[in-house]
């Protein structure tokens, strides 16, 4: 081999190489290199110490990025034993409906006392495409609020005409508006046709943890959201519009499930998607067990105490969180002030009426995890099915306006019910692997919002027979 004789850059002393390729000023010796590389070694393990000691319960927080749709390194509930009824897809998430695409955007920077439009940030943005980002057929939809203290928009024009033409996103309230506009240049960016649109976005309040009121989300963020959606399973918990979210007195956020249907009902699969941000632990219901009443669980705390110190809802200072002890979330806001997203998908071919009938029962799988769709809860359901494709176009509708009328399938009345089980068994499961998924998290004003003790529930259902090997 050649060899070259040149000088360290670090000591400046002769040195040679093993080839002349990797000769040069600007490279160290072997020597200088060894001992960089173990300097380098000794720092990393330092700054890993320092991390997993500052970081709120051994968690560092993530930087703001992509987050596309990979499973999630996070449990889901049936991997604690936790039983459901029904039979979920292959990746148990709304990806399971064949065509349906989700993206996602986390933000995520800052620590310490809120300033309005500085941090922190926790947030972020989720896509859903009905089709996939390469088809822009329409989807024929229907939506229903539980309760109505919340905001989806172009669900007027879903209502008129029974027509989703668009991709569905959901965010933090304070960014519905950019979210939306996004959509549009997506659109444009990609020549979908037709000269406007109506796009559905969504959102939940992932208040305190996140300055909502500083609108951190920006058009690329959810540019990016979009760009990144894919089929295959999905992340879970504090991921994309769910980051900031609590559910249920707990850390929750985005969830998913799926039921595919025997071939005796048709052997259609339905998908859901959450965006969980509601109640109190107390309602909490786990296989039908009050399961947080079965815990020992202390009071909201904050990771430091500012001054003057930060108050939970009815006036009391927030103690700072003791190593190891369970806490809730109960009292840091209002009770049911919150919010839930549902978005259910499925490839069975039914009109617009009999999706908005689908998105009713979004409602009662809430039921069994034990919502009651509060006042200060915005609790808005969309519902789409992927059949029927070209049917009707709606406003993206091509020129020349001469097709004939199109045959529609629908499924029977009596199918129905196959399906609202479908529904209400995936809205239930969607909601607990949010709350399962999601990690404990600290937020604005060094609120800590902490993930459900996975060891105090799994001790819950066993004491009641519920936990299955």
């Amino acid at each position: 081999m050649a060899r070259a004789r040149t000088s360290c850059s670090i000591c400046l002393g002769p040195v040679r190489f093993f080839n002349s390729e990797h000769a040069g000023m600007g490279d160290p010796c072997l020597i200088c290199f060894a001992l960089l590389s173990l300097a380098a070694m000794k720092l990393t393990c330092t700054l890993s110490i320092i991390c997993l000691f500052l970081s709120p319960f051994g968690r560092v927080p993530a930087l703001a990025g992509n987050s596309p749709a990979s499973h999630s390194p996070e449990p889901r509930a049936r991997d604690l034993g936790i039983p459901f009824d029904g039979t979920p897809g292959p990746f148990n998430a709304i990806t399971d409906v064949a065509g349906v695409e989700v993206g996602f955007k986390t933000l995520i920077r800052g620590e310490g006392k809120l300033i309005v439009g500085n941090g922190p940030v926790r947030t972020g943005v989720t896509a859903i495409f009905p089709r996939g980002k390469s088809n822009s057929h329409s989807v024929f939809a229907g939506y229903f609020a539980g309760n109505g203290n919340g905001d989806m928009t172009g669900t007027h024009w879903i209502d008129e005409s029974g027509l989703l033409e668009t991709p569905i996103l959901i965010t933090n309230t304070g960014s519905v508006g950019v979210v939306r506009d996004a959509a549009v240049a997506w659109m444009v960016q990609h020549n979908h046709f037709g000269a406007f649109w109506y796009p559905v976005s969504a959102e939940t309040a992932d208040w305190p943890l996140n300055d909502i009121r500083g609108q951190h989300v920006t058009k690329q963020d959810a540019l990016d959201a979009l760009n990144s959606a894919a089929s295959g399973p999905l992340q879970e918990g504090n991921v994309g519009g769910g980051t900031g979210m609590v559910c249920n007195g707990f850390k929750g956020g985005t969830g998913t499930s799926s039921r595919k249907l025997d071939a005796g009902a048709g052997g259609y699969t339905v998908g859901v998607l959450v965006q969980c941000n509601y109640g109190e632990s107390n309602q909490l219901r786990v296989a039908g067990i009050p399961v947080a009443r079965e815990m020992k669980l202390n009071p909201p705390c904050v990771e430091r105490k500012l001054d003057p110190p930060v108050v939970d809802w009815d006036g009391t200072p927030a103690p700072v969180c003791a190593p190891g002890v369970a806490t809730t979330a109960d009292g840091i806001r209002a009770p049911e002030m919150g919010s839930i997203i549902v978005i259910v998908a499925t490839d069975a071919p039914l009109t617009p009426d009999q999706l908005k009938r689908l998105a009713r029962r979004v409602s009662v799988g809430l039921g069994r995890v034990g919502a009651i769709e509060g006042d200060e809860s915005g609790d808005i359901f969309l519902a789409f099915s992927t059949a029927n494709a070209g049917a009707d176009e709606g406003n993206s509708a091509e020129p020349p306006f001469t097709t004939p009328n199109a045959r529609v399938e629908r499924a029977q009345s009596w199918k129905m019910d196959s399906l609202f089980t479908a529904v209400v068994q995936a809205v239930e499961e969607s909601v607990i692997n949010a709350v399962v998924a999601a990690t404990t998290m600290a937020g604005a004003d060094y609120w800590v919002v902490p993930a459900i003790p996975h060891d105090q529930l799994q001790d819950v259902l066993r004491k009641h027979g519920m936990l299955k090997p």
